[in-house]
């Protein structure tokens, strides 16, 4: 709801500022004080085209400014939000600057934003209708949503259960679409799939083997140098071992222990020295005797050589495929097949097989035999896929056609109740000829919404072709048909704001308090901003505001006055009689307002 307009510079506006409420808010005034320049004022709030013809004289911008409060999960709250606009206590401040040179920008909720995004905020806010400015409602879409509304529970209850299965119906389509158009990719990626598969099958290799082949391959290839290094070691360990003359280490110690042992006795650090040489010549002598039999069993073994060396080949080639280096590597996972996108082995970094110590890159290898296996699985899965998704998709579109149906006969039902009830509007609006048709066309195919166009057809007089509503009325005519309309939906479309200009264009009398009745009406379920020059109109408001012209035929922030009730009498003679003084001019506003009054305690009883 609009709390607050404040418009500076532009056309005869100096600087002025609109209180509004709830219900019915009426601005009047005298020929040229400046009631069109509110209205262009509110277009500009609403993203509506800038014309810089139209910034104030002697002045270098215009400026307006408006104060909504809103509700903050809505639609316009969520989408200002996620432009970076901020609420303040529950209301969103909006503005738009003009410059004379036809420039403009705005802002939202305190921060900069594009002008687009204004007129998309006001396609939720505001409705505006006036002679230039027929948008919202002059669209399909969304006269479908208003018919869908009116029509309550009989089409909202299936066009819910209409959306929940059009959305998996989607997603059914969609990933059928994906196995299907990409059956021969998928066909390519199994085939090199079972080729690795098979490859690592044949060779069976095992957890951590790669880093123990390469110790034995190690032992074996040295197995000569290993026996003589050992053989030497326990020669110069073991007396039985060394030549004439020659001084074993362990014969070394002996002497020494024996050196030692008989003084031992008188003094205690000598005594440790002893025990520790005592406790050398034990340990070296299980070092003689492990040397011995090292050097007994290590054999050379030629044939067990070639045979090591051969699986490290094997293991080296699935490593340099799959491992680290190959298709997958470091992510565990099967990438395309045994090879590169070209065919050819991937390069290996470093030399196959090679290592890090305590490494296994063989582990790598079963991992993407792992992960290549679940893949394979998958993908030969396809056929029963497609088999599936599709009897899904022929569920889903004959559960959506008959939800369809349904939709149809309760919108085509909704359609006639709502084009009898505009046609009663309108007989009371003075437009007794006139008549409004909605139509609901099979769009033959199934869409997010249902099966159906929907339209909104007008026809001036009997006899006339139903047009569309922007094509078939004047702009007076269009005023006041919206009106009808909207009071027609009133509850049923969302827009909290409705504002109407010319909608008293042509009538008077009898039909111009038909006008003011049903916009009290339409004001019982919204806010109803009314730009007006009929007094019958502006008896029913809830809240009349009056635009003043100063002396210099400016309008400045103390001319637009909020009217109590003797102002209001005051203006409604004016308006009247063209005196606002006249006795007889202020007897018949008082009758009008009191009337006015009556009928609407009436209608709120």
């Amino acid at each position: 709801m609009l709390h607050e307009i404040r418009i500076r510079g532009l056309g005869v506006i100096d600087d002025a500022q609109l209180e509004l409420g709830p219900g019915l808010t009426v601005v009047t005034g005298e020929t040229g004080a400046g009631k069109t320049m509110v209205l262009t004022g509110l277009n500009l709030l609403m993203g509506g085209r800038a014309d810089g013809g139209a910034v104030r004289a002697g002045a270098d911008r215009a400026v307006v400014e408006g104060r909504l409060q809103v509700e903050p999960e809505s639609p316009a709250v969520v989408r200002a939000v996620e432009a970076g606009a901020e609420l303040d206590d529950g209301e969103l401040l909006m503005s738009r600057t003009l410059s004379a040179g036809g420039r403009s920008r705005a802002h939202v909720g305190g921060r900069g934003a594009p002008v687009g995004l204004l007129a998309e905020l006001a396609e939720e806010l505001v409705a505006v209708h006036g002679q230039s400015d027929q948008q919202r409602l002059l669209r399909s879409s969304r006269q479908r949503l208003a018919l869908d509304r009116f029509a309550g529970a009989d089409v909202a209850e299936p066009l819910a259960e209409y959306g929940h299965r059009y959305e998996r119906l989607r997603a059914v389509e969609a990933e059928l679409t994906e196995v299907t158009t990409r059956a021969r990719e998928r066909a390519q990626e199994a085939d090199m799939l079972r080729f690795g598969l098979g490859e690592i099958e044949r060779v069976d290799p095992q957890p951590g083997e790669d880093v123990a082949l390469a110790a034995e391959e190690e032992r074996l290839g040295h197995a000569d140098a290993l026996r003589n290094a050992a053989e030497t070691a326990h020669r110069a360990l073991s007396a039985d071992e060394t030549g004439p003359g020659e001084a074993d280490v362990l014969t070394l110690l002996g002497s020494a222990r024996q050196a030692l042992e008989p003084e031992a006795g008188h003094d205690p650090e000598l005594s440790a020295l002893t025990d520790r040489l005592a406790e050398a010549t034990y340990l070296l002598g299980d070092i003689a005797a492990d040397l011995a039999s090292y050097a007994n069993n290590i054999d050379t073994d030629p044939v067990r050589l070639a045979e090591v060396q051969e699986r490290r080949a094997a293991l080296a080639d699935l490593i340099r495929k799959y491992g680290d280096g190959g298709p997958g590597a470091g992510r565990g996972e099967p990438s395309g097949g045994p090879a590169g996108a070209s065919g050819e082995p991937a390069e290996a970094s470093g030399e196959p097989g090679e290592t890090e110590a305590g490494r296994s890159e063989i582990d790598a290898v079963l991992a993407w035999a792992e992960h290549g296996s679940r893949r394979l699985f998958e993908l030969d899965g396809d056929d029963e896929r497609v088999a599936t998704l599709r009897a899904e998709r022929d569920q889903l579109t004959a559960e959506l056609t008959e939800l369809a149906g349904t939709i149809t006969r309760a919108r085509t039902d909704a359609a006639e109740k709502f084009s009898s009830a505009v046609g009663d509007e309108l007989t009371a609006l003075a437009m007794p000829h006139a008549r409004v048709q909605v139509e609901v066309r099979p769009r033959g195919e199934l869409g997010p919404q249902g099966a159906d166009d929907v339209e909104i057809l007008f026809s001036a007089h009997t006899g006339a072709q139903p047009r569309p509503l922007d094509k078939g009325a004047s702009g007076g005519e269009l005023s006041r048909l919206m009106l009808a309309i909207e009071v027609v939906f009133a509850g049923a479309d969302p827009v909290p704001t409705f504002v109407f200009d010319e909608v008293d264009a042509g009538v008077g009398g009898k039909a111009a308090v038909e006008v003011g009745r049903r916009l009290a009406a339409l004001a019982r379920h919204a806010q109803v901003l009314v730009v007006t020059h009929l007094p019958q109109v502006a008896a029913f408001a809830d809240r009349h505001l009056t635009v003043v012209k100063s002396d210099d035929g400016s309008v400045t922030s103390s001319d637009v006055q909020t009217l109590d009730d003797t102002g209001r009498v005051r203006e409604l003679s004016r308006m009247l009689a063209g005196q606002e003084d006249s006795a007889s001019a202020q007897a018949h506003a008082e009758e009008l307002l009191s009337a006015a009054a009556a009928e609407r305690m009436r209608s709120r009883a």
